[in-house]
């Protein structure tokens, strides 16, 4: 089954602002003893959530008028921390299709790519350009156009930036490697049974 081929991404948007999030503020460690990554999202971002209950206001993610929301708006490094790929799932498993930041942490990115999670850079002024729209009318839409490299809302747009590796793989639809890996398992066992050292044994 061929890769979906990722050219834009449509949604609304959620702030979660800050710099240097980090994978343990996105996935608490205590929500990796799962044996899978299924049920990550109810994770997400989670002692911030309930920081902000005990603080009595109301964490982005929780706050009704961003429910639904597929884009996610946030700071400069994104993702730092451990290597933990957890974070990304449970962004993806939450029901987000992609970030919005300044920038990402190197492993966060690759481990985001990886699952099919577009993570697109803008300047800091255009983030608070969007998220400015975004908090005035939660129900506009957002589109990142990774073709043409930009981000559509309210009529206006702005320019994305993304590392031509990842966007050629989101874009053609090679962005899982054990998918591409799977696609040509033909190739494989053909190009395996040709090597003298993976040959049968004859006896």
């Amino acid at each position: 089954m061929s890769l979906a081929k990722i050219t834009s991404v449509s949604g609304r948007g959620v702030p979660v602002p800050g710099n240097d999030i980090d994978t343990d503020r996105i996935i608490p460690a205590r929500f990796l003893k799962a044996v899978t990554f299924d049920g990550l999202g109810e994770g997400l971002f989670a002692d911030a959530r309930k920081a902000a209950m005990a603080a009595g206001s109301v964490h982005p993610l929780d706050d009704a008028r961003y429910r639904g929301a597929g884009i996610l708006l946030s700071g400069a490094n994104f993702g730092c921390g451990s290597s933990r790929e957890h974070a990304p799932q449970a962004i993806r498993k939450f029901g987000l299709q992609a970030v919005v930041a300044e920038s990402y942490a190197e492993i966060f990115f690759g481990n985001a790519t990886a699952i099919g999670l577009a993570c697109v850079c803008a300047a800091r002024e255009d983030i608070a350009r969007i998220t400015a729209a975004v908090e005035q009318d939660p129900a506009v839409e957002l589109t990142l156009d990774l073709v043409d490299r930009k981000i559509h809302f309210g009529g206006k747009s702005v320019p994305l930036t993304l590392r031509d590796s990842a966007r050629d793989a989101l874009i053609n639809g090679r962005w899982d490697p054990i998918g591409e890996l799977l696609e040509g398992r033909e190739a494989v066992a053909a190009t395996a049974s040709r090597l003298p050292y993976l040959a049968p044994v004859k006896k």
